[in-house]
């Protein structure tokens, strides 16, 4: 018996948050762990180096959407794949090229050079078949990958230093690449065993493949974008506020907010989107309102014991995870959990857009958010000096993209209705 689109999202959502749960303990933990012996600096160190080089790979997942649009739609997962193959060999070779040289030399990290050209290629190679696997809706590959990706690093981390006798932050970056590469060796054999390997090939450029350029493009455009919003309340925060505010946001309300996006907003983009997208294609109307209720039912109950949980319990919650030194951050989270619920929403809503190939809409609704927040920060700054003003400001820009993709989408249903 063949299982509808709502049963697939329900089941790889529920599992995806599973998976989840597993991968931050065992990350959370091994952070921890780390940082009770090895050397701060080290630390700062690879983490510098690692986030550095992910965001130079990171606008290739803005690929993924565009080839799941376009997988569904068209089948031709031969020069889908090819184009995003050329795409990705050009960026890591401009990440080894410019990347590279900028950590060596313009910045002086002290990190040797095959460690580097590991961690890109390794990386590069996660990227590819992670895309691919989404292209594909194998979302029981998919949440596998989640929980082994950090496993795999402890392992590795402790077979290299206790056996192989590296130095702690050699340890780091071998088990960085190779984990990320032993995945993208899973994900390679796992999917083989269902779909054969598309050969490398040239692509004839169609005007089909053309709107799949410009809608990779445009989606890379937006996944930068939807990174730059939380790095500007980062930069907002140095920028007017102290450090000791400054150690508040970074070391529990940032860590937070990205757990709670993991959880329950990024299976939405995971799960939820590609099964719009054949909802689209077949135009199976009634499959997308239950995959819509579900979603905004999940959404509720997931802001409204977030937000409650806060209300009551913050300042509790902050003084047993953290030191007494980051009470102060209790207030900021408890404002962010007013705004939570909206970005759940927001999720969906963009991923009904771009299941409609509508990409352009997506990414001008993600610009217009950070044009809110940055508007109303200086707003609510003149109303309090304190800190919760880039939460507040934060939590309108997503409020404001909720607005626009409603409206957006109202449309879209408008014009679907008048076809039937």
């Amino acid at each position: 018996m063949q299982t509808t689109s709502i049963e697939r999202v329900k089941r790889a959502f529920i599992a995806g948050i599973w998976a989840t749960l597993v991968s931050i303990t065992i990350g959370f933990g091994f952070k921890i762990w780390l940082a009770q012996w090895v050397a701060k600096e080290d630390l700062a160190l690879y983490h510098t180096v690692v986030d550095i080089i992910s965001l130079s790979l990171i606008l290739m997942t803005g690929f993924r959407s565009s080839m799941v649009v376009s997988y569904s739609q068209t089948q031709n997962d031969r020069d889908i794949t090819n184009i995003f193959r050329y795409s990705l060999i050009a960026m890591v070779l401009l990440t080894w090229g410019v990347v590279l040289p900028y950590i060596k030399h313009r910045l002086h990290i002290d990190v040797e050079y095959f460690h580097l050209v590991g961690i890109i290629l390794g990386m590069g190679f996660k990227v590819y078949f992670t895309n691919q696997i989404a292209m594909y809706r194998m979302y029981t590959i998919s949440n596998r990958v989640t929980w082994m990706e950090p496993l795999s690093q402890v392992v590795i981390f402790l077979a290299c230093f206790y056996l192989l006798q590296q130095t702690a932050i050699a340890s780091l970056f071998f088990s960085l690449m190779l984990s990320s590469t032993a995945m993208a060796g899973f994900m390679f054999f796992n999917r083989r065993k269902q779909i054969a390997t598309t050969p490398l090939a040239s692509v004839n450029l169609d005007p089909g493949l053309r709107n799949f350029m410009k809608k990779s493009f445009t989606a890379s455009l937006e996944a930068g974008a939807s990174i730059l919003m939380i790095y500007i309340t980062v930069l907002m925060t140095i920028g007017h506020f102290s450090i000791d505010e400054l150690g508040d946001f970074q070391v529990v309300v940032r860590p937070i907010i990205a757990y709670l996006t993991l959880l329950f907003v990024f299976p939405i983009y995971r799960f939820v989107f590609p099964e719009l997208a054949v909802c689209v294609r077949k135009n199976d109307l009634e499959q997308i309102k239950q995959i819509k209720h579900w979603v905004y039912k999940l959404a509720v109950i997931i802001g409204a014991s977030f937000f409650t949980l806060m209300l009551c319990f913050s300042h509790e919650i902050v003084n047993w995870v953290f030191p007494p030194q980051y009470s102060k951050a209790a207030p900021v989270l408890m404002h962010f959990s007013m705004f939570f619920v909206f970005m759940m929403l927001n999720a969906y809503q963009l991923a009904f857009i771009k299941a409609h190939g509508l990409f352009t809409q997506s990414l001008i609704i993600r610009l217009s958010g950070i044009l809110a927040l940055i508007g109303s920060y200086y707003i609510y700054s003149r109303i309090t000096d304190n800190v919760v003003a880039v939460i507040l400001a934060l939590g309108s820009g997503y409020m404001l993209m909720f607005i626009l993709s409603s409206v957006i989408e109202r449309q879209v249903v408008k014009r679907a209705d008048k076809l039937v």
